[in-house]
Parts: structure tokens; sequence; C-alpha cells
């Protein structure tokens, strides 16, 4: 017995329809994608432009107009064969104290966010100003005072003097709260308070609130936070010239600047060569934490 299978009919309404390819309009790419590539164009250019001149020997800026037309790796060389500028002992330093000061500033900031945002204190609207209004202030103003002030501390405890490394992380963790504590705050804030609740219900403390549930369910902020202050104190030069008076403790901006600060012995492609590879850390930081960037930044500024 032969079987005959129905075909469905499909109203005129619900079939597909074939739409025409819209011609290529100039106007029309410009207008949708075009600025797009423009802006990437405009981004890129003084990147290629630092690495052309980082593969010039010729040690100025002027023969890297048309890019890498010179490529040679002497530069590269030269930064860790000169012993009286140690390129690689301001390499670790740099990132020695970017990564302590980075990590202890989202902690620090991390702690006073929660504080903020979960707790209900006397001052605590005050509080939240007075570290906005701080950030007001330049750095500048506070040179002469931080001098003195290490100057002193270190006739005590000399391992926080001035011209020590520790002393100039605990001057950059003295702005760890600010503009971080009030973007932390906010992203604290969508977090629903009834999870607290229920955390303390089965007898867990704020510490346990604080390290076990809350500091899993911020990460994104806590890598944006971090990244920023590790690429903030990388290429802090002010604080870092006038708190480290000794060559070997310098950091890799104050080193730098070394090589392009005398008159008669500047090379500017030794420079650009550290330039690009002082990048790298912070490239490679970016990389890894760019997956929470976003959701930190756009969540923290709902509140």
């Amino acid at each position: 017995m032969t079987t005959h299978t129905e075909i469905p009919i499909v109203p005129e309404a619900e079939r597909p329809r074939h739409f025409a390819k819209r011609p290529f309009r100039l106007s029309h790419w410009a207008r949708d994608t075009g600025w797009r590539h423009l802006i990437a164009i405009f981004a890129v250019f003084p990147l290629l432009y630092v690495v052309s001149a980082s593969l010039n020997p010729a040690g100025s800026l002027v023969g890297s107009n048309q890019l890498f037309a010179t490529i040679n790796f002497a530069n590269y060389v030269a930064l860790f064969t000169n012993p009286e500028q140690p390129y690689a002992l301001w390499f670790a330093n740099s990132l020695v104290i970017s990564l302590i000061t980075s990590l202890a500033t989202v902690f620090l900031g991390a702690m006073a966010a929660y504080a903020f945002s979960r707790m209900r204190f006397r001052g605590r609207r005050i509080g939240l100003l007075a570290l906005i209004l701080i950030q007001m202030f330049p750095q500048f103003l506070a040179v002469v005072a931080l001098f003195l002030l290490l100057s002193a501390i270190g006739d005590v405890v000399p391992a926080l003097g001035l011209g020590t490394q520790l002393g100039l992380i605990f001057v950059y963790l003295g702005g760890a709260l600010g503009v971080n504590t009030y973007l932390m705050y906010g992203f604290f804030s969508t977090v629903s308070i009834s999870i607290d609740e229920a955390a303390k219900i089965d007898g867990a403390s704020h510490a346990q609130i604080f390290f076990g549930i809350i500091l899993r369910l911020v990460a994104p902020i806590l890598a944006v936070v971090g990244l920023l202050s590790f690429i903030a104190t990388t290429g802090e030069y002010v604080l870092a010239s006038i708190m480290l008076t000794d060559p070997s403790r310098q950091t890799l901006a104050v080193g730098l600047y070394s090589f392009v600060s005398q008159a008669l012995s500047n090379n500017w492609s030794i420079f650009a060569a550290g330039a690009v590879l002082a990048a790298v850390p912070v490239m490679i930081v970016f990389l890894l934490l760019q997956k929470y960037i976003v959701g930190g930044l756009t969540a923290g500024s709902v509140k």
C-alpha cells in the first residue's frame, strides 16, 4: 500500500523573501563602519612610529619618518649592555612596585567599598564625599609634604624612609582610596544584600561573607581597579623621581628619562626601544583581564 506525504502549504505572508543585495556606496560604508577603521588607524599609527624608531640605530627620531625603513635590533641589545643604565634592574623594580601596589590597592579599596556599601554608620555619606573631594587636588601639592614626611620616618624606620621602594609603595597606597573605592562601591551596591542576610542566618561573619562570597561576585571590578592601578603605577614619574634617589632602586619611568635628559648624549632610539618593552607587561595584564573590563566598568557606573 503506497503512502503519500502531504506537502504543507505555507501562506504567502510566511514565506521567506529574498531581498536584493544593497549596492555598495561609499557614504553608507563610511557612516556604518568606515569611521571605526579611521579611528583604528589614528590609534595604531603612533605605536607603529615608536616601534619603527626603536629599530632605527640612528639615535634620533628624524630618520623614523619612513616607517621601518631600517630594521636593526642594536637598540634593544644596548638596553641590557650598559652597566651605567641598568634597564633590566629598572624593569624588575617597576614590576615589583606595580604588582604590590595594585594588589594592595584592590584589597584596601575592596574593604572600604564593602564597609560603605553594607554597613551603616555615622559619617558614611561625608566619608564618600571626602574620597571624591580629596582627589580634586593634584599630587604636586603633596610632594614637599611627602618628602619631609619620608625624611622624618627614615630616621625612625629606615626601611620606610626616603629612597626606599617600600616607602614609595606606601606613598602610592596613600592614594588607594578615592575614585577606585567609589567605583567599587557602585559595583558592590549592585550585589543583592539578601545574599549577606542569608549568610548571616547561617552564622557567617562579615569577614566570611566578604572573603568567601562577595569577592567572588565582584571579580570584574577588582580586575578593573587592579589594571588601572598597575598602569598608573608603571607610568608614574613625579613621585618616583623624587622619592628614589639611588639609580639601582629607580623605576622604569625614571630610568628611561636618563636616556634623553642630557643634551649632548640623548638617544631617542634607545628610549623608544625601552618604551616598547615597558608596554609589554601592561599589555599582558590587559589581555589577561580583558573579559572583566567591560562588565566591571559598566556595572560600577550604575549607582
